[in-house]
């Protein structure tokens, strides 16, 4: 008996139920280092993407033919750091987006599955990257602004429709907007992101999904860590589904965050009406090769 209460005792569900048991700080690291690496290799994509995102072709801003044609525009403009206008709150905004997201969720997983050798339902899934998304976004939402007004800092301002560059990097950017926009410049776009944190539901449900099939189809552990290959592909393949699904959100964030464009719309449904009516559902899809393949 005292035997049997001497292994409970060193059991880790009854050391600590609480959620703070379940924490796990190699997932905040993994995370920062994760997002930080594929910024710094693939942010022309993201600039090009919020470029194409926000012309409604009105000829107002710049349009590209293509993507091939944004990289030689932009190169021929402003050489190759040109590409990376921006680059600096995207790093710090995915590194911290994805170190508290990978953070939160598998605390949040681990706490709801307790139990390693069953795998959680889909829905348990989309409810931790719910939680884990709306908490990372309410703390980065201002550095995503400043990342989407540096990467529409044209060098060739059009007079009387385009101002000429008015920031001179991050930091000037969160000063200049909390001095002339308040709190609420610094959470434009915030409604649409939370219809955006289904993206990152969606993702890790898709992943798990993945992983779960694999692990039956195959007839192995479902702790079992995989090959590099296999989740390479996984994360690919849920990521290309989410991506694709909640597409529009981006849009509507990337045209709410438009320093060009601050006094065209009136909120986030003012955004789709106006997209809907002059470009139709493709325009809520501008900019989705360039996502896709970042």
């Amino acid at each position: 008996m005292s035997e049997r209460r001497a292994i409970a005792e060193r059991s880790p569900s009854s050391q600590d139920s609480s959620i703070t048991g379940f924490i796990r700080y190699e997932h905040l690291v993994a995370g920062i280092s994760g997002g930080v690496t594929s910024t710094l290799i693939l942010h022309p994509l993201d600039l090009i993407k919020i470029r194409f995102q926000v012309n409604d072709g009105s000829g107002r801003l710049p349009a590209y033919r293509g993507l091939v044609d944004a990289v030689q525009t932009i190169v021929r403009s402003n050489g190759i750091k040109g590409l990376y206008q921006g680059v600096t709150p995207n790093v710090w905004g995915n590194g911290s987006a994805w170190g508290l997201y990978f953070f939160c969720y598998n605390v949040l997983k681990a706490w709801m599955q307790k139990d390693n050798n069953k795998p959680l339902r889909a829905e348990k899934h989309l409810i931790a990257g719910a939680i884990a998304g709306i908490g990372t976004l309410t703390v980065t939402n201002p550095i995503w602004v400043v990342k989407t007004r540096l990467c529409l800092q044209y060098t060739d301002p059009q007079p009387g429709v385009m101002q000429a560059p008015q920031y001179k990097g991050m930091l000037d950017a969160l000063l200049k907007l909390w001095r002339q926009e308040g709190l609420r410049g610094l959470y434009k776009g915030y409604v649409p992101g939370i219809f955006g944190v289904s993206h990152g539901a969606l993702q890790f449900m898709a992943y798990e999904e993945l992983k779960k099939g694999y692990s039956w189809y195959f007839e192995i552990p479902i702790q079992q860590k995989l090959g590099s290959i296999q989740y390479l592909i996984m994360a690919s393949m849920s990521k290309i589904f989410a991506a694709t699904v909640t597409y529009p959100y981006q849009v509507v964030r990337s045209r709410l965050q438009n320093q060009y464009t601050m006094t065209q719309y009136n909120g986030a449904l003012d955004v789709i009406s106006k997209t809907f009516r002059y470009e139709g559902v493709r325009g809520f899809y501008k900019g989705l090769v360039p996502s896709v393949l970042r």
